[in-house]
């Protein structure tokens, strides 16, 4: 299956528990921690993790306790699920390792899942469609695998066609300094804020967890041949714009401009020409995520290169709060709005309605925008 799109009709599809052992609240788990703070496409249950069981998987994210509890197996998941009376129908792979590849351990409680009977949803490298143990196993259990990353046939792609030229939304890119730094939890919440403010918004979903979110319009950027990524993004942001009429839309970056490893972001600066950007920065890393001795390129220069290149304002910076208190988070904000003139917030620690706000005043949101537009 590809990840181009989502039919919402028929959501939730089902009940989910993540799986993302020994990673769950850190950077490798943000699969995880997506699903658990929002998804249209599933009810959450449980996250199994053996290093974290026992704890409650909002207050290890966001320190306020949200119900889904972390279990230490998938037996135990299962069995904690039939127990309520909500049976799960899947298990969803929550890691995000580098490389995206599915660690050797987990296999094996991929099989127990399809065993048990549930579908199992991956957005790993690794196709577990692929593996022939795995699909005898689901075959003969009636149960499904889905691999979110698996790209779509060359003949469904999009080369560059500059539709983007007759959409008249307005686009906001949410970029980041680095991997695995907040950039889709930002997405999320700036669209929930600008409908809440009346402005009709939708996220372009651009990796797996925005998919396994149920997110309406997306691709998955990292599974893409190169020579079709421009025409995609530019695709998928024209269909956006003419089936559902949005005031803005709002881009969810990849990696960062400046990543070794992950050097994402140009593309969707230069097809997705956003009329702004935001960047979404973790205060507290002094090099790049996985990959020590390659230091993270200062603040004001990830902005100057961002600014050069999509010829448009870094309107604010949005700030990951690993590693800080609350008080601490703040203070850093203050730090960022001394050293770069612009306006700093922690959407998760202070929602993002002044974030919404600004992009509205900044762009121009005028009432003719509150109101379903049409092409």
């Amino acid at each position: 299956m590809s990840a181009a799109g989502t039919d919402q009709a028929g959501f939730p599809e089902g009940r989910a528990i993540v799986y993302c052992e020994g990673a769950f609240g850190t950077p490798n788990g943000k699969t995880a921690h997506g699903l658990v703070r929002f998804t249209r496409r599933y009810q959450v249950l449980s996250v199994v993790d053996s290093c974290r069981a026992g704890e409650d998987t909002g207050e290890v994210l966001d320190g306020r306790r949200n119900g889904v509890p972390v279990l230490r197996t998938v037996s135990a998941a299962i069995e904690h699920a039939g127990a309520s009376g909500r049976p799960a129908t899947h298990l969803v792979i929550g890691l995000a390792p580098d490389g995206g590849r599915l660690p050797l351990s987990a296999r094996d409680h991929v099989r127990e899942a399809l065993e048990r009977g549930l579908h199992v949803d991956s957005g790993l490298h690794d196709f577990l469609g692929d593996d022939p143990e795995l699909v005898a196993v689901a075959t003969a259990r009636g149960t499904r695998i889905r691999d979110v990353r698996r790209p779509p046939p060359r003949s469904e792609l999009h080369f560059w066609s500059d539709k983007i030229s007759e959409v008249t939304s307005k686009r906001v890119a949410v970029l980041g300094t680095d991997s695995a730094v907040g950039k889709r939890t930002t997405a999320v919440r700036l669209v929930q804020a600008l409908d809440a403010l009346g402005h009709r918004s939708e996220l372009i979903g651009t990796g797996q967890t925005a998919w396994m979110q149920g997110v309406r319009f997306g691709i998955v950027l990292d599974s893409l041949i190169n020579d079709f990524l421009s025409g995609e993004i530019d695709h998928v942001i024209w269909r956006a714009w003419s089936e559902a009429h949005p005031a803005v839309i709002v881009l969810e970056g990849q990696g960062s401009l400046l990543n070794p490893a992950y050097p994402g972001g140009y593309e969707l600066l230069a097809a997705g020409r956003p009329h702004a950007v935001v960047l979404q920065h973790a205060p507290t890393r002094r090099e790049y995520d996985g990959f020590p001795g390659y230091r993270l390129h200062p603040l004001d220069h990830q902005i100057a290169a961002i600014e050069m290149i999509a010829e448009r304002p870094v309107l604010a910076v949005t700030v990951n709060h690993e590693g800080m208190s609350p008080s601490e988070t703040r203070a850093a904000c203050a730090e960022i709005e001394h050293a770069t003139g612009r306006p700093a917030f922690d959407v998760l620690l202070d929602g993002a309605e002044q974030l919404a706000a600004l992009v509205a005043a900044r762009l121009d949101l005028g009432r003719d925008a509150l109101q379903p537009g049409t092409p």
